[in-house]
């Protein structure tokens, strides 16, 4: 298995970039293919981004494309979320969570195996 820890979330104002990074330990961080997701207070979590292991294929909600950019360095076993041109309705808690073993795209929550604890972006306007 593998253990993930983000870190990078804070308060910020609209227009200010974050960069969001997820550090794993434990099991090999190449076999997981990765992927970050939001939740906002009285909403479910939703899918932001994801990464093949590898790091040549990705995906994102339609609703960050062009703002946000997603990345992973193997050999530091660390993941990445570039988070430009933050909006007030960007105001959530950020995990990442890995998945191993399935083909195909993990858009839902259900579909990956470990999980952070999050990070909290908080954007004012």
């Amino acid at each position: 298995q593998v253990q993930l820890v983000e870190s990078g979330g804070g308060l910020v104002q609209a227009g200010d970039s974050l960069r969001l990074s997820c550090a794993g330990s434990g099991q090999s961080f190449i076999m997981y293919d990765m992927g970050w997701f939001r939740q906002a207070p009285g909403k479910e979590r939703e899918f932001v981004a994801a990464i093949t292991w590898s790091g040549g294929n990705t995906a994102y909600a339609d609703s960050v494309k062009g703002r946000f950019t997603i990345s992973r360095d193997n050999a530091k076993n660390t993941m990445y979320l570039q988070i430009d041109s933050l909006k007030p309705e960007d105001t959530a808690v950020y995990y990442c969570a890995a998945r191993s073993g399935r083909p195909g795209w993990g858009f839902i929550p259900s579909l990956y195996d470990y999980w952070g604890q999050g990070t909290q972006v908080t954007v004012s306007s």
